[in-house]
């Protein structure tokens, strides 16, 4: 975001003083002073002009820190005094900011103003010394001669023109940080809501999928419900159903769930119904769609599937093994119908499921007659 203030020159000057390469230097500093958008960059500009401007041997910017003079920056022959602060009462630039008027020494060790022990171990002789912002001084701009000189009214004016485009450069520089600041705040906060808004759709999310979990899932096995099921499956016959394949459908009945119930209570029916979800879960593939319908049913849909025997080798096989060593005073049993055809538009999921009940069914009639 760029903001630029205007910075006129308050200077009329004759083609005789100054050079015509001084006025040059001149606008091309105002024209990058009005471009600068740091403390850092209206220093390195004027400190380098004025000391161009007056053809001095030093240059400094001082900037008002209350009852003390801040030495901001320097170019000279040899050190002066950067960084440091001197109180403003016993220093040039404090004399030049609290009269608002431009100072000018032709000779420093003849003028009371000037605090000798500093300078005396400086190169300095003559001085110039103009306030920034003349109504309320913000600081000023001195420059320095090796040799006493005696600047010209036109050379002061210069000095003075360019003290009012660096006042009016770090108006500029406030400004900006300001803007800039007001933008790192505003950024901040959009940014802070908009990661609490991710973060509340986020939760919502969450809790419409663990809620849609909890809709297809049973509660007690861990398996699909019979909304999940049916929604599950549907979604595999069609995957399915695009590739020509078969599928099998295996109905299943926990035999003897009520005995249990009747003879040991709920809980260890639940435990009975716990162990066979599991056991249905180690026979079955994880691609494959395992269900407890409701009370004692399961069903399992298993993609791709051209043959069933196998299948119900292995499940007889992990019963086996689970009533071996399972200390329980139940047993686990299951009666199971399978039925197997190859999908298309004439097979629906609702005719395998009844189909297979009904296989289910005459294997638990056969069962009973054989006690």
């Amino acid at each position: 975001m760029n903001v630029l203030l205007q910075m006129p020159v308050t200077a009329q000057v004759n083609v005789s003083s100054p050079s015509r390469q001084t006025m040059k230097h001149m606008m091309a500093a105002i024209q990058q002073l009005s471009s600068a958008r740091n403390l850092e960059t209206v220093m390195a500009i004027v400190r380098v002009v004025a000391r161009k401007l007056m053809s001095a041997d030093g240059s400094c910017i001082v900037l008002r820190e209350q009852d003390y003079c801040f030495y901001v920056d320097e170019s000279a022959i040899a050190p002066l005094w950067k960084g440091q602060r001197f109180p403003m009462q016993s220093c040039i630039s404090g004399w030049a900011m609290k009269h608002r008027q431009t100072c000018t020494i032709a000779d420093i060790y003849r003028d009371a103003r000037i605090p000798l022990d500093v300078y005396r171990s400086t190169f300095v002789k003559s001085l110039a010394m103009v306030p920034i912002q003349v109504e309320e001084p913000i600081g000023a701009i001195g420059v320095y001669w090796a040799k006493q000189q005696q600047p010209s009214a036109e050379a002061i004016e210069m000095l003075q023109t360019l003290a009012s485009a660096t006042a009016l450069a770090l108006e500029n520089v406030r400004i900006y940080a300001e803007l800039e600041l007001r933008v790192r705040r505003r950024t901040a906060e959009l940014e802070y809501t908009t990661e609490k808004l991710r973060m509340e759709v986020a939760q919502r999310q969450a809790a419409a999928a663990e809620l849609h979990k909890l809709s297809m899932t049973d509660e007690l096995t861990g398996l699909y419900n019979r909304r999940g099921f049916l929604c599950t499956a549907e979604q595999q016959l069609k995957s399915v159903q695009r590739g020509n394949a078969s599928v099998c459908l295996f109905f299943i009945d926990l035999d003897g769930l009520k005995q249990v119930n009747d003879s040991y209570g709920h809980e260890v029916g639940d435990c009975l119904l716990t162990a066979a979800g599991q056991v249905l879960q180690k026979t079955f593939r994880e691609s494959d769609v395992v269900a407890r319908l409701g009370g004692d049913e399961f069903a399992v849909l298993v993609p791709n599937c051209t043959e069933t025997d196998g299948v119900l080798e292995r499940l007889q096989t992990n019963i086996s093994r689970f009533n071996q060593v399972c200390s329980a005073s139940y047993r686990l049993a299951m009666s199971v119908g399978a039925t197997m055809c190859r999908v298309n538009n004439e097979v629906s999921l609702e005719q395998m499921i009844t189909q297979a009940d009904s296989l289910m069914y005459a294997q638990k009639q056969r069962k009973r007659l054989q006690r």
